[in-house]
């Protein structure tokens, strides 16, 4: 499988800066977070202008005050909106709102729905579980003010990528369990290259140890800051793909790399759920790496990307 040519340029600039830079696993988790984040201004496209941005904030379970930040376009009519819950990527550790803004601004514009990004807390400071049960506190904020917000709860997909994709699915599965009484339930999930099994090293993860922007090695170490021991990370609601059941989730689109550590567990998280019965749409994207989402200045192939997933979210939406 070859790399998109474009990618494979950047690869080589993203190669000149690990050299002198060092990997993320190699730096400090402030370090990292502040290359993180001048990369993520570097990566910065022509995303979509015409949307509105509303910041806003929300209570944790444990009293501590979390940003929101709500997309909606201006043109958009009087009848409540059904909702995207986007949850970034970063390994829990790096990311933010402003690292994902693009990737919000393309959906809002793309599909008829508004985007409430969600600010969780990064770990090793709030280590697992704490970003999901801030997911579901923002949840919780969404269903009881939403409606206030011109919003519609009862039409709401939970969507990711990376990490940011694992705690949309744990969330999906979360809320149709009985001991949960969560007031929504998603109509779909979009997930963008899960992390789905951090219980074991599969095949992808040594294929595509190095050279493919995201490494194995940054992998273990972002595992590492966010378990609270190493039998965290057989917890189902840190490895989804090791929860006991699957049934009544709602349906998935699942899209992953080919060229990605995380392919082969994004794979099997899709395999189990169609074998319990769950709708999925599975999209391969052939010579693209981790993170393609946010890859949109690099290579015009990711604005097909979008339109696709676009196109798949907007059918989901319709059928409510």
């Amino acid at each position: 499988m070859s790399l998109n040519p474009e990618l494979e340029a950047f690869l080589e600039l993203a190669e000149d800066g690990r050299s002198l830079n060092g990997a993320l696993h190699e730096m400090t988790v402030e370090q990292a977070r502040s290359i993180f984040a001048e990369t993520s201004r570097q990566l910065r496209w022509a995303a979509p202008e015409d949307v509105q941005v509303d910041e806003l904030r929300f209570a944790t379970r444990d009293g501590a005050q979390r940003d929101l930040r709500l997309y909606r376009t201006r043109s958009g009519g009087t009848a409540p909106a059904p909702v995207l819950l986007y949850l970034h990527g970063g390994g829990y550790v790096v990311g933010s709102l402003d690292s994902h803004d693009g990737v919000c601004r393309e959906f809002c514009a793309r599909v008829a729905c508004a985007v409430l990004a969600v600010d969780y807390r990064l770990a090793p400071e709030a280590r697992f579980p704490t970003a999901l049960d801030d997911a579901v506190d923002a949840l919780g904020w969404l269903a009881k003010h939403g409606r206030e917000l011109g919003l519609d709860p009862q039409r709401v997909v939970f969507a990711g990528d990376s990490a940011g994709a694992t705690l949309a699915a744990v969330l999906a599965i979360q809320v149709v369990r009985p001991a949960q009484s969560q007031a929504i339930v998603p109509i779909a999930q979009l997930l963008c290259y899960p992390v789905a099994d951090a219980s074991r090293r599969s095949s992808s993860m040594e294929l595509f140890s190095e050279g493919y922007l995201l490494e194995s090695d940054t992998l273990e170490w972002f595992y590492g800051l966010y378990a609270r021991s190493p039998e965290d990370r057989y917890d189902w609601r840190f490895s989804p793909l090791l929860t006991p059941s699957l049934e009544g989730v709602a349906p998935a689109i699942v899209a992953l790399a080919g060229l990605d550590p995380l392919l082969d567990e994004g794979r099997a998280f899709a395999q189990r759920l169609q074998h319990e019965g769950v709708a999925v749409t599975l999209r391969e994207y052939p010579g693209l790496t981790h993170d393609f989402m946010r890859l949109r200045g690099v290579t015009p192939i990711i604005d097909t990307v979008y339109a696709e997933l676009a196109g798949l979210l907007q059918e989901a939406f319709e059928r409510r």
